[in-house]
C-alpha cells in the first residue's frame, strides 16, 4: 500500500473528546490531550491497537492517583515513589507543526519536572520518530534518566535482541549486563533464552510479574501480536552511565500487558536544562513465525530490525 503524506486531525477517542489522529494512509497513531502526554493507539488503519487499553480508565481524567491507562508514556528512572509516579491525569498542551505533534505537560508539582512527547511519521520509511523530553523547571539539580514505556496488548510475544555474540577467544571481557529484579524468575515458562535473543510471552492467565533488563548500544525490541509486528529501536551511549545496573532496555510482563521499555543515560539535570531521548517505531503486517525459535526470529524479525 503506498505511503501517503502524513495527516493530522482532531478526533474523539476512548471517551476523551480532545485527541489527535496522525496517519500516513497505512497506519495511525492517536494521542490524547485530555491527559498525558500519552500515545494511546498505534495500529494499521481498521486494524488492532498493538498497545493495551485499560478499559475502566479510558475517558477519565483528574484522578488523585496515578492511572495506568495503557498506551505509551514517559517516566523518569530510577523508579522511586512518589517521583516516578507523578500524576499525568491532567490536560496537556498540543502543538501541531508540519506533520509533527508535540504534547507538553504542565510542570509536575511533585517533582518540578516538565515532560513532553513529540511524534511524527518519517516520510522516508513510514516509521515513527518519537522524541521524549524532560525539563527541570525546579530549583534543584535532579539526577535522572528518561524512561519510555510502551504497554503492549495481551496475548503477544516480546522479542529482545542481545548485543552481537562472539567466541571466547575473540572476546574475553563481558559485553553487557543482564539484570534481575527480586521477583524475576528465569524458570518461569514465559521466558525463552537463545544465543541472540530473549523472548518473553504475555499470558493473560499468568498474573505474576516478570522483568529483566540489559544494555545494548543498538537497542532493538519487538512485539508480535497475531501477525502484526511492532518494533522499537534506540541508540545507547556505551560511555554514559545508565540506571538499574546500566540498562538501556527493560522488558516486563504480568497478566494484563507486556512493556517494552527503553532508557536514556543518567544525567544531572540542572535547573532550566532538558534531556532528550529518541525512539524509532515501525509496524509490519503479515509477520508469521513457524515456531518461536532463534532460527525463525533471525529469518523473519532480524531483517525488519535493520530496516
Amino acid at each position: 500500500m503506498p505511503i501517503e503524506q502524513p495527516t493530522i486531525e482532531k478526533v474523539a477517542y476512548g471517551g476523551w473528546p480532545n485527541c489527535y489522529r496522525l496517519s500516513n494512509g497505512e497506519s495511525e497513531l492517536i494521542v490524547t490531550t485530555d491527559v498525558g502526554p500519552r500515545v494511546m493507539r498505534y495500529g494499521f488503519i481498521r486494524g488492532q491497537n498493538v498497545f493495551v487499553e485499560i478499559a475502566d480508565q479510558l475517558g477519565r481524567s483528574g484522578e488523585p492517583w496515578w492511572a495506568m491507562r495503557g498506551g505509551h508514556r514517559l517516566w523518569v528512572a530510577p523508579e522511586v515513589k512518589p517521583d516516578t509516579y507523578a500524576l499525568d491525569n491532567g490536560a496537556v498542551q498540543a502543538s501541531v507543526d508540519n506533520g509533527r505533534i508535540s504534547l507538553l505537560q504542565p510542570v509536575e508539582p511533585e517533582t518540578g519536572l516538565q515532560k513532553e512527547i513529540a511524534v511524527a511519521y518519517d516520510a522516508a520509511d513510514g516509521g515513527v520518530i518519537v522524541t521524549h523530553r524532560i525539563s527541570n523547571k525546579g530549583e534543584q539539580t535532579r539526577r535522572l534518566a528518561p524512561w519510555a514505556l510502551s504497554q503492549m496488548a495481551k496475548g503477544g510475544t516480546g522479542i529482545v535482541a542481545l548485543p552481537a555474540r562472539g567466541g571466547h577467544s575473540e572476546q574475553l571481557l563481558p559485553t553487557n549486563p543482564l539484570v534481575m529484579w527480586a521477583y524475576t524468575n528465569f524458570a518461569d515458562k514465559r521466558w525463552l533464552f537463545t544465543r541472540k535473543y530473549i523472548v518473553l510471552r504475555q499470558d493473560p492467565a499468568e498474573h505474576s510479574p516478570q522483568k529483566t533488563g540489559l544494555f545494548n548500544v543498538n537497542t532493538r525490541a519487538a512485539y508480535l501480536l497475531g501477525s502484526d509486528l511492532f518494533i522499537k529501536r534506540c541508540q545507547a551511549d556505551a560511555a554514559a552511565p545508565y540506571p538499574d545496573f546500566h540498562c538501556s532496555f527493560e522488558i516486563f510482563t504480568n497478566g494484563d500487558f507486556l512493556e517494552l521499555e527503553t532508557l536514556g543515560p543518567l544525567a544531572d539535570l540542572t535547573p532550566g536544562a532538558t534531556v532528550e531521548h529518541v525512539e524509532r517505531w515501525s509496524l509490519h503486517r503479515d509477520v508469521r513465525l513457524a515456531a518461536v525459535s532463534e532460527s525463525e526470529i533471525e529469518r523473519v524479525v532480524e531483517p525488519l530490525f535493520s530496516e
